[in-house]
């Protein structure tokens, strides 16, 4: 788990989650109001929104057989709802079958409704390969 964790508010501005995405290098921001996760927006999210026009989650408009897009603006527009959240205390295993199960590449970390860090597939990954070079080292030991 990540214990720095770079958040949005509802009322941000996409751009700040571009901003984020781009010089912090990370995929995935959960979005905070008050102090309550309620959202969790990912690069594909972002993508849809600001992507190739076929791609956009806009509404559009027809004019002149050319479609008009109006881009979102507030981060509350295009996160996800209902994000699932894990305990620090729960296994790797627990958090890599939740975001399997529900195909979802980030679970914000949560204790007593605080936000303390989060967990990604690249996490695991990186978890798990250190798992399997520890072990292989035993075995030729």
């Amino acid at each position: 788990m990540k214990k720095q964790v770079f958040s949005v508010r509802l009322d941000d501005p996409i751009d700040r989650v571009f901003f984020l995405f781009h010089y912090e290098k990370i995929r995935h921001v959960p979005v905070m109001d008050r102090s309550e996760v309620v959202g969790i927006v990912s690069d594909r999210d972002l993508y849809k929104t600001l992507g190739p026009k076929s791609q956009r989650r806009g509404v559009a408009t027809v004019e002149d057989e050319t479609a008009l897009y109006v881009i979102p603006k507030k981060v509350q527009h295009i996160m996800r709802r209902g994000v699932v959240t894990i305990d620090p205390d729960a296994t790797l295993s627990d958090a890599a079958s939740m975001m399997a199960k529900r195909k979802i590449g980030a679970l914000p970390v949560v204790t007593n409704g605080k936000l303390v860090g989060i967990i990604t597939a690249t996490d695991l990954l990186n978890s798990f390969a250190k798992l399997a070079d520890d072990a292989e080292k035993r075995v030729g030991s």
